[in-house]
């Protein structure tokens, strides 16, 4: 069965929300809930396997306390900018 483009949504704001880390929570959440439906799939598939990482990598990516892998390196830069990390 194929998830529709809403499901799919609430189901990222969900998991933009509910982090393992409160941090992670506030700088992915309030994203998710303003900028997910401005996305297209490709967007989406990109925040997805980013939501698939470690909370304390992605962190440390946006702070810029580790270098961004590649593959993150364009979603990273826009959630820097959003959380007001630059």
């Amino acid at each position: 069965m194929t998830e529709d483009r809403e499901t799919r949504l609430k189901r990222l704001r969900i998991r933009s929300w509910r982090r393992g880390t409160r941090e992670m929570d506030l700088i992915l959440g309030p994203f998710a809930d303003t900028r997910l439906a401005e996305l297209n799939e490709a967007a989406l598939d990109a925040y997805e396997q980013l939501l698939e990482e470690n909370d304390w990598d992605i962190y440390y990516w946006i702070t810029g306390a580790r270098p961004v892998p590649e593959a993150h390196a364009g979603l990273v830069d826009i959630l820097r900018i959003e959380a007001g990390a630059v």
